[in-house]
């Protein structure tokens, strides 16, 4: 299947699945980030991610690294596309691309040293046969000890993205070009960007790698030993918990934070020894749906440009991008905008200022905004909750417990709960009884009592919580047993 005597078992699919995806805010926020969003069909772009990876060689489990926040979330999306990763490795805060890849190569060079395919989790491609014909393309420069990297054609004088400089062509298949690689360049301004179009010389960077772990491992620690030393620490020390591998929190936190191209790509290009720099083209109908209006691109559009999700009115509306999740949006004499809609945000912008909505999120962050951490339902190891209601002394919230599934058994101080159950069935334990309650029955949870919901039936529970007291607040909680390791 690999060309150039390249084996399957040689490639080692590495998700990165990092990022917070402010631009895409309110849809993307910092515990519900954009890779875990279905953007651009039913599949999240992890999902979408993780089955490209079984397009390559279904029989090699991919290595996935994420934050250890985000654990039960990456670890449920992709078992139910039926992917398995090899091992979740989890960071306890972001440090970008450069030292995720290090971890994997730890990870994996002792091993058979496979050449690692690093792919951002938050990207469409839509051509899956060019994808894999592109990286069959790089898997053999890269076993021959290249760094490898992955240029889209650009469509447009964009200037949002990284560009390279292609050089002179890498001997091999006409179908897939490869070049030597003559500079990586900063996201440029429009008449660069343009001049850029208008050579055929450049390509967009894709931000995707091949290398071989031993020789990432080489070169990382050649030009930034810091970022080496700290990986191989925070791994040795490291832990495995069940499915997850966890990385020694300190030891982490003392690696500097760079990607990949600052980190190694930009010396390794014009560099007198070492590993060649190449970049394969990528023409695959890549998009890194960085923005709102990217997103509108590559959606399907009416007859006036209209791109809709959701229960959408449009009259007299032109290239807009409407998303609505929780009730009727209805736009009229509308152009050119960008209208999305949650159950606690709207937001609304020009589809050519959607590259600030990032600059806006960080400013309702810095505010403390809680719409920028957090949707209103909120996803857990469990189920989910969503706070539909809320006052002084009370909150109200819709709780969803999985078919087998149970939360902590834990205790509050402050606050006393009432549940009724709205559909299946629940077991209770109260202290020191446990009952079951069936649809239209309730009961009463005490401050300072031990308790714990379970679901024992084959179809979701869901019930009715109704908090009250003096303090309602997610951190009064004492767990005293938690099958999840929190």
């Amino acid at each position: 299947m690999i060309e150039l005597g390249v084996t399957p078992t040689l490639i080692q699919p590495v998700i990165l699945c990092g990022g917070s995806g402010t631009r895409l805010w309110p849809l993307s926020r910092e515990h519900h980030p954009k890779p875990l969003h279905a953007l651009n069909g039913e599949r999240t772009l992890l999902q979408e991610t993780g089955a490209r990876c079984a397009g390559i060689d279904a029989t090699v489990e991919p290595l996935v690294i994420c934050n250890e926040a985000h654990r039960f979330m990456v670890a449920g999306q992709l078992n139910r596309i039926g992917a398995k990763p090899k091992v979740i490795v989890l960071e306890p805060q972001g440090r970008g691309t450069a030292p995720a890849l290090t971890l994997a190569a730890v990870h994996s060079v002792t091993a058979d040293d496979p050449v690692l395919l690093a792919m951002p989790s938050d990207h469409v491609i839509v051509d899956r046969e060019a994808f894999r014909r592109a990286v069959e393309r790089a898997a053999a420069l890269a076993l021959q000890g290249r760094i490898v990297t992955f240029g889209v054609p650009p469509a447009s004088a964009d200037t949002a993205f990284g560009y390279i400089r292609a050089g002179r062509a890498v001997a091999g298949p006409p179908d897939v070009p490869a070049s030597y690689v003559e500079a990586f360049v900063e996201k440029p301004d429009a008449a660069a960007a343009q001049s850029y179009l208008a050579s055929g010389d450049y390509y967009w960077n894709a931000g995707i790698y091949a290398v071989r772990a031993s020789v990432w491992i080489d070169a990382i620690g050649n030009f930034r030993k810091e970022i080496l030393g700290a990986c191989e620490r925070a791994y040795r020390r490291g832990c495995r918990d069940g499915g997850f591998l966890r990385v020694e929190p300190g030891a982490f936190g003392e690696c500097p934070s760079d990607s990949i191209d600052y980190a190694v790509m930009e010396h390794v290009v014009g560099a007198p020894s070492g590993p060649e720099a190449v970049v394969v083209r990528l023409d695959a109908g890549w998009s890194d749906v960085g923005a709102w209006d990217a997103l509108w691109q590559i959606e399907e559009k009416d007859a006036h440009g209209n791109a809709v999700h959701g229960d959408v009115h449009l009259a007299d509306t032109k290239n807009a991008l409407v998303l609505a999740q929780h009730r009727l949006v209805a736009c009229v004499g509308v152009d050119d905008m960008v209208v999305v809609e949650t159950p606690d945000v709207v937001m609304v912008a020009r589809k050519d200022k959607a590259q600030a909505v990032g600059k806006l999120a960080a400013e309702l962050k810095r505010s403390g905004r809680s719409e920028c951490f957090a949707h209103r339902k909120v996803q857990r190891p469990w189920g989910t909750y969503d706070s539909i209601e809320r006052g002084e002394r009370f909150q109200v919230k819709r709780i969803v417990v999985e078919p087998g599934a149970a939360l902590s058994l834990q205790m509050h101080y402050h606050r006393a709960e009432h549940w009724i159950v709205v559909r299946g069935s629940a077991r209770v334990t109260r202290g020191d009884e446990t009952f079951l309650l069936t649809e239209d029955e309730s009961t009463y949870i005490p401050p300072g009592v031990k308790h714990r919901l379970e679901n024992p039936g084959r179809l979701p529970l869901e019930i009715i919580e109704v908090q009250s007291g003096s303090y309602l607040g997610e951190d009064d909680i004492v767990r005293f047993e938690d099958a999840y390791g929190r």
